[in-house]
C-alpha cells in the first residue's frame, strides 16, 4: 500500500435528494434574494459502476465507491459520511489504462471495512443529467440543481447467475451546495429545497441512488435501542475505531490520539466483562488491542512531546532559548512521529489487524452472556472505584515509606490514573455520567502529571546529548524545572479531585 495518495483530492459534498414524478416541471428559483442569476448547463450522460464486498460492507457503513465516466469529474469517487447531509468525497482520475481495478489509494482509505474481502461490481447506474447552476450577486456559484433521469441495474449474485440483472428507472432531483471555505449555507439549501417541494417533489426515500438500487440496507447500530447497555457501548467504540482508522490513514490532526483512546476504551470494557462476552481463554483479543495501542503510542508520545516543546519554547523570551534546542526537541519529536505513523499504518494494513476487527465484529453482534448461556450480572461501578481507592492508598504509603524515591511516587500516581480511566469507561458504559465526568477529571489531571514525568526524562536525555556535543544546555534545565513545577501542582490538586470522585460514586450508589 502506498504511504501517500498524491493523485487523490477531497471535497465536501452537501446535498439533498428529492423523489419526483415523470410529469413534474422543474422549479423556478426566481425571487430568492441570494440567487442573482441561473445558468443552464449542457445535458450530461454519467455512467457509473459501483463496487462493494459481496456482503455489502461499504453500504452498511453508508459508504459508496464508484468508477464513473462522463461529466466534469469523471473518475473514481469514494464517498464517506461526514454529517446528516454531508459527505466527504475522495476523488481520483481515471488512469491511462482505463482499468476497472479499484485503485489502492482509495482501497486503503476503507481498508478497515473491506479488509481482505474482494471488491466486486454491485450495480451500474446511468444518469442523464440536466443541470442549472445558481449564482450569487458577486458572480460566485452557490448551488447546483440537477434533474436526473436514472436507469440502474443491480449486479447478479451467484444464486441467480443465469438471470438478467434487474433494471430500474426513475427520476429524481438533487440540490448540491457549491463547496466553499466557509460553513455550508444550510439556510440557502432550505429555501431552495422549498421550491422543489412546491413543485411537487418529496424528500428522497433513499440516501443515494445506490441505496435505492440495492434496496433497504440495515445500517450499523440499527438494533441499538433494544440492545444491552454494555453491548451498545462496545458497538459504539468499534464504530469509533473505524472512523478514526480512516482519519489516521489521512494523517488528520489528533487522529492517532483518538484511535489509541478508542482502542484502550474497548480493551477496558472487554477486560472488565471478559466472561460475559465469552472471550477466548487465551485472551488474544485483549492482547491484540494492547499491542495495537502500544504501536499507536509510539507516534502519539512523539506528537505530545513535539506540541509540548513547541508551546513551551514559544512561551520563552528569545534570550532564554539557547543553542539548537528547538531542532533537538521539536524537530526530533516530529521525526519520531513520522516513524511511528509509518509503523502504525503497516500494522493497520496487516492480516493480523483484519482478524482483530473480525473478532470485534463478532463480539458486537451478540449480547453479553449469550456466548456462555449465563445471565449477565448487573454492571456496577463499585469494583472499578475500589481499585481507584486502593491505588490512592498505595500512593500515600509510598510517600510515607519512600519519601526520597520520586520514581516510585510517579509510578504510584500513574496507577491511580489508569484505575480512574477504567472507572471512567465503565461509568460511561453504564450511564453514570457524573461518575464518568469526575473520573475523567482525575484522569486528565494525572495525565498532565504523567506527561511531565515523560518529558523530564526526555529532557534529561536530550540535555546529556547536547552537552556531549558542546551545546548550551541552559534551556533544557529551565524546561525541566517548569515540568517539575507542573507535576507538583498536579499532586497538590489530587486529593480534592479524588474527594469529588468519591462523592459522585457514593451518590450514584444510593
Amino acid at each position: 500500500m502506498p504511504a501517500k495518495a498524491p493523485q487523490t483530492s477531497r471535497h465536501l459534498e452537501v446535498e439533498r435528494k428529492f423523489d419526483v414524478g415523470e410529469s413534474a416541471v422543474s422549479p423556478s428559483f426566481e425571487g430568492i434574494a441570494a440567487v442573482a442569476h441561473v445558468d443552464k448547463s449542457p445535458t450530461q450522460t454519467l455512467d457509473a459502476t459501483y463496487f462493494d464486498t459481496p456482503n455489502q460492507d461499504l453500504a452498511r457503513n453508508k459508504i459508496t465507491l464508484r468508477r464513473r465516466t462522463g461529466g466534469s469529474d469523471a473518475g473514481w469517487h469514494l464517498k464517506l459520511p461526514t454529517g446528516p447531509e454531508a459527505r466527504t468525497e475522495v476523488r481520483m482520475p481515471l488512469d491511462a489504462s482505463e482499468s476497472d481495478a479499484v485503485p489502492e489509494e482509495l482501497l486503503d482509505v476503507v481498508l478497515a471495512i473491506v479488509r481482505d474481502r474482494p471488491l466486486v461490481p454491485v450495480a451500474r447506474i446511468t444518469t442523464r443529467r440536466e443541470s442549472q447552476v445558481l449564482y450569487g450577486a458577486d458572480g460566485a456559484p452557490l448551488a447546483e440543481f440537477s434533474n436526473d433521469h436514472v436507469t440502474a441495474w443491480s449486479a447478479r449474485t451467484s444464486e441467480d447467475a443465469d438471470l438478467e440483472p434487474t433494471q430500474q428507472e426513475w427520476r429524481e432531483w438533487e440540490l448540491e451546495l457549491v463547496e466553499s471555505n466557509g460553513a455550508p449555507d444550510t439556510g440557502l439549501l432550505d429555501r431552495l429545497g422549498n421550491r422543489l417541494l412546491d413543485a411537487g417533489a418529496a424528500p428522497a426515500g433513499h440516501a443515494s441512488k445506490l441505496a435505492r438500487v440495492l434496496g433497504s440496507t440495515p445500517q450499523p447500530g440499527a438494533e441499538e435501542p433494544d440492545g444491552h447497555p454494555l453491548q451498545r457501548a462496545v458497538a459504539a467504540q468499534i464504530r469509533e475505531l473505524l472512523v478514526w482508522d480512516r482519519a489516521v490513514r489521512a494523517d488528520a490532526f489528533d487522529s492517532i490520539h483518538q484511535m489509541r483512546v478508542t482502542t484502550r476504551k474497548l480493551r477496558s470494557l472487554l477486560r472488565d466483562y471478559q466472561e460475559s462476552f465469552g472471550l477466548p481463554d487465551d485472551g488474544w483479543v485483549l492482547d491484540e488491542l494492547r499491542e495495537l495501542a502500544g504501536i499507536l503510542g509510539i507516534a502519539r508520545d512523539a506528537e505530545v512531546l513535539a506540541e509540548r516543546y513547541e508551546r513551551e519554547l514559544d512561551g520563552l523570551t528569545p534570550d532564554l532559548v539557547r543553542g539548537p534546542v528547538h531542532e533537538r526537541l521539536v524537530g526530533g519529536a516530529q521525526r519520531r512521529y513520522q516513524t511511528g505513523l509509518r509503523r502504525s499504518l503497516m500494522a493497520m494494513r496487516s492480516q493480523r489487524y483484519f482478524r482483530l476487527l473480525d473478532a470485534l465484529d463478532a463480539i458486537a453482534a451478540q449480547p453479553p452472556g449469550s456466548a456462555t448461556g449465563e445471565d449477565h450480572a448487573p454492571v456496577t461501578i463499585d469494583a472499578a472505584y475500589k481499585k481507584v481507592r486502593k491505588a490512592a492508598k498505595a500512593a500515600a504509603q509510598v510517600d510515607e515509606n519512600h519519601p526520597n524515591h520520586p520514581h516510585e511516587r510517579d509510578e504510584s500516581i500513574h496507577r491511580i490514573r489508569k484505575r480512574a480511566k477504567r472507572l471512567r469507561y465503565t461509568a460511561s458504559a453504564t450511564g453514570e455520567d457524573k461518575v464518568s465526568e469526575q473520573a475523567k477529571a482525575v484522569q486528565s489531571l494525572l495525565g498532565d502529571h504523567q506527561d511531565s514525568v515523560v518529558s523530564r526524562e526526555h529532557l534529561r536525555h536530550e540535555s546529556e546529548a547536547a552537552h556531549a556535543a558542546g551545546e548550551d544546555t541552559f534551556t533544557y534545565g529551565l524546561l525541566y524545572q517548569q515540568e517539575s513545577d507542573l507535576a507538583d501542582r498536579c499532586e497538590q490538586q489530587l486529593d480534592d479531585a479524588l474527594r469529588k470522585l468519591a462523592k459522585a460514586v457514593h451518590k450514584a450508589q444510593r
